[in-house]
């Protein structure tokens, strides 16, 4: 299911899915961030339409998120981020799955991917110069599991 997913994405036609630029994101359409641990690999999608997503290769997953505010606010500051940064990403022609320990930050655009990845710690300690990135990324996972949280009680 997890490599059904992420390929979805990562294959998808953003016009054919009615995906446009706009002033404020005339580049991206979408943004990930992937994370390598012991268990496998956590991902996060988020869409300029508001489509947002979280799952993992273990199973895990909240689909859905971009039916809530709070979650759409989070994704667009993401993409903002995202968007603001292009020129620190280089291009991408294989999108591979982070090694344990490393985080990826993709820009999904009209124009082809482009990533970067580093050490998860160095993106969380505020040691890489795209750390804000990754905190933006960080605030779409905790406001998706907010709603999941919401969802259980």
């Amino acid at each position: 299911m997890f490599t059904a997913l992420r390929s979805q994405i990562l294959e998808l036609d953003p016009a054919k899915s009615g995906l446009h630029p706009t002033d404020t994101l005339r580049h991206v359409w979408g943004a990930m961030l992937e994370t390598g641990y012991d268990s496998g690999v956590a991902t996060v999608v988020s869409l300029k339409d508001g489509t947002t997503s979280l799952y993992s290769s273990a199973g895990f997953g909240i689909i859905g998120g971009g039916a809530h505010a709070d979650v759409i606010l989070a994704t667009a500051r993401f993409l903002a981020g995202v968007e603001a940064s292009l020129d620190q990403l280089p291009s991408e022609p294989t999108p591979a799955l982070p090694g344990e320990g490393q985080t990826i930050i993709r820009a999904l655009t009209f124009d082809g991917r482009r990533a970067i990845s580093a050490p998860e710690g160095d993106f969380g300690n505020g040691a890489h110069p795209l750390s804000p990135l990754f905190y933006a990324g960080q605030a779409v996972i905790t406001e998706l599991q907010l709603i999941s949280e919401q969802r259980e009680t």
